[in-house]
């Protein structure tokens, strides 16, 4: 096992096919008991597997046996799963959409200018983050800087996102 791990990080698709078909059943069959229904259990276990070859580099065999790892990468995937299927609440739920198109596109400006007036390595993270929907690690591998600064610019920029859209009147509004 400690092996296939090794050529698996140094990027020989033969170990990650080894990886594969020793653990895609445990996984399955793991996620199956989180997500509830046989068909998503195999398309998340395929998304394990998919994010397996550069998550890889992330494990460490002294932390945790490489069984337990890759079932937390499971088990994180497939909460991603159910909370993006989580069905919207009735009362949530337009009945005509009246004004709305106008409302949706004047509040895209006004997201727009607030990004455009963010430094550029907030807006980048920002986006990297919630338009791309990056991890802090994958951000801070593709803009070559630390995860640290990458939560710090992160943080930063929504800070300023807020105050920019509330200079814009348009904040969301919170309870």
């Amino acid at each position: 096992m400690r092996r296939a791990v090794a050529r698996a990080k140094a990027g020989d698709t033969s170990a990650l096919h080894f990886l594969y078909v020793r653990f895609s059943d445990d996984v399955c069959a793991y996620v199956r008991g989180i997500v509830r229904d046989r068909h998503e259990a195999e398309d998340v276990t395929q998304n394990v597997f998919a994010k397996l070859m550069t998550a890889i580099q992330r494990y460490e065999e002294r932390d945790v046996a490489f069984a337990a790892w890759i079932t937390t990468v499971a088990r994180n995937l497939a909460l991603d799963h159910v909370r993006a299927r989580r069905q919207i609440p009735f009362e949530e739920v337009r009945t005509s959409d009246e004004g709305h198109e106008q409302t949706g596109f004047e509040r895209s400006q006004c997201l727009r200018e607030a990004l455009r007036r963010l430094p550029l390595d907030q807006r980048e993270v920002l986006v990297l983050r919630h338009i791309a929907g990056l991890s802090p690690r994958e951000i801070a591998d593709r803009l070559g800087k630390s995860e640290s600064s990458i939560h710090g610019l992160h943080h930063r920029g929504r800070g300023a996102l807020k105050a920019a859209l509330r200079e814009l009147d348009a904040a969301p509004i919170t309870a």
